[in-house]
């Protein structure tokens, strides 16, 4: 008897339906066939194991099962529900018309226990896409995949739960999530704030226009100036998340696996920091079998880079493409795979080995050259994909002891969110744009056009700073956002200087 199951095949951040053809006829062989991997081969073992502990009956014939389309890699022991219940319906200890009505998906354990899983959100939107009935699936994903609407979402902890659900004798109940009032209702919930941050109100201005305008930020400044506390803050007065981006990237760590069990939709944008010792394959995805890595998983948030010139500068330069394009292309021989990569890239760093040079307590004990060779770690055409430069100085002990509380984060992120929405309006008709910084030089050319005064002024800088031509961009782009926090359509000569002043990496003579 030949019955037919669906599961799904992850690939990149979208879902493939798997057809599972069994078919038990006479013999005592056991056949999986349609490019499966070492887990899901192993699932013979895990399948009879759960059935016998359950009661169930073990198909004693032999069992071909084909997974379709066959030139896709199947990967991980997700399949053994799917597969567990095909070889019980060609069997007959199951019998219903509704099989191939549902997705099915999960992990068996041996005592016949269903075990979470990855990639459930990517899988439910593609389930409803095909017009399945449901999704069966563990019950610890349910809550992810009930974001999904106009699909009957079955969470289930035991294989006999299903077994008994198709042949009648029970009624699952399918999970339900308010999905706006459930995002909404978590979307503000910050440990940090900027009040902690005492002073730096320089720096905390650098920050509040990076934010605005989605740029890259790097920050320079000793050991104890509050860098990484800042950086930290950082989400804290990003626009909060729309239900598209949400949805977003849910998806890309759904399918990483970084999704915690009862989680529905992410509600706080990412803030990724990984350590200096991370490897090229770590920081942008990769591996055999490809998997989204730092830089997609800080994707609609912040990828935290702390002490950049102790990163690696391999690793350090293959983020210049996915900083540029905003996503990211992992090639291997048998396939290719693309990400999103849309981050606020947001790095830190002492201005020399020591930490002390242009301190103005401490001197700096660093031998000649070695500022420059420390800087000269980051390659310049990184630096130049950097928009904002900013140098840090201690905050004086005044500053420190002060009871007066600083600007919260609150007030902070209501301008940023202003600023969001005037940018909203002018590239709505542009796609893929969100905000001044993803403009295109085509775009500058349109929206960043400063005065006459204030292209004097940028030309001098140019001509002084020995600028390139994408710092020119980075300038403007950033002028674009400081008069957008203003509520100003045109790019005015402070709003150049702000922008100017904002290239500090850039300053000649700078480190010696």
């Amino acid at each position: 008897m030949l019955v037919k199951t669906f599961g799904a095949a992850v690939h990149g951040i979208d879902a493939t339906i798997v057809t599972i053809e069994v078919n038990v006829s006479q013999g005592i062989q056991f056949f999986l066939v349609g490019l499966p991997d070492n887990a899901v081969k192993e699932s013979h073992k895990r399948i009879l194991s759960a059935l016998q502990h359950n009661g169930l009956k073990i198909p004693k014939m032999q069992v071909v099962i084909n997974m379709a389309p066959a030139d896709i890699r199947k990967e991980g022991s997700a399949y053994d529900l799917p597969l567990a219940i095909g070889m019980m319906g060609a069997d007959g200890s199951v019998v219903s018309d509704e099989i191939d009505k549902f997705v099915i998906m999960g992990e068996l354990s041996l005592d016949g226990s269903v075990n979470p899983i990855k990639g459930v959100l990517p899988i439910a939107i593609k389930a409803r896409e095909e017009g399945f009935k449901g999704f069966i699936l563990p019950k610890q994903n349910s809550k992810e995949a009930a974001v999904v609407d106009n699909l009957a979402i079955y969470g289930v902890e035991n294989i006999k739960e299903v077994v008994d659900f198709f042949n009648g004798e029970i009624n699952l109940t399918p999970t339900i999530v308010n999905t706006r009032e459930d995002f909404f209702a978590k979307s503000d919930l910050f440990t940090v704030d900027f009040s902690d941050v005492k002073g730096q109100e320089s720096v905390k201005r650098a920050i509040e226009v990076a934010a605005s305008g989605g740029h890259n930020i790097i920050m320079v400044g000793p050991p104890g100036a509050g860098k990484s506390m800042m950086a930290k803050c950082i989400p804290t007065i990003l626009p909060p998340f729309g239900l598209h981006e949400a949805l977003e990237t849910t998806k890309i760590h759904s399918v990483a696996g970084k999704l915690s069990n009862n989680t529905s939709l992410m509600t706080e944008r990412p803030f990724r920091s990984p350590h200096h010792t991370i490897s090229d394959v770590a920081l942008v995805g990769g591996g055999s079998f490809p998997q989204p890595g730092e830089i997609s998983l800080a994707h609609n948030g912040v990828l935290f880079l702390d002490e950049l010139p102790e990163f690696k500068r391999t690793v350090l330069e293959v983020m210049r493409q996915p900083l540029e394009d905003r996503k990211i292309s992992i090639s291997r021989s048998k396939s290719s795979v693309d990400y999103p990569a849309s981050f606020m890239l947001v790095a830190s760093m002492n201005p020399c080995p020591c930490g002390y040079y242009n301190h103005p307590d401490r001197a700096c004990i660093c031998g000649p050259g070695q500022v420059q060779k420390y800087l000269g770690r980051i390659s310049g055409p990184l630096l130049d994909r950097i928009d904002i430069h900013i140098e840090i100085v201690p905050v004086p002990f005044e500053k420190l002891s002060e009871q007066q509380e600083s600007e919260k984060s609150t007030f902070i992120r209501e301008r940023i969110i202003n600023a969001r929405k005037i940018q909203e309006i002018r590239f709505k008709d542009i796609p893929g744009v969100y905000c001044n910084a993803q403009m295109s030089s085509k775009l500058l050319r349109k929206y960043a056009n400063p005065d006459e005064t204030g292209a004097s002024l940028l030309k001098n800088a140019m001509q002084r700073l020995n600028l390139s031509a994408r710092a020119y961009d980075r300038i403007l782009k950033v002028a674009r956002t400081i008069a957008d926090l203003e509520n100003c359509e045109d790019i005015l000569t402070e709003h150049i200087a702000e922008a100017i002043n904002y290239r500090n990496l850039d300053r000649e003579g700078w480190a010696g």
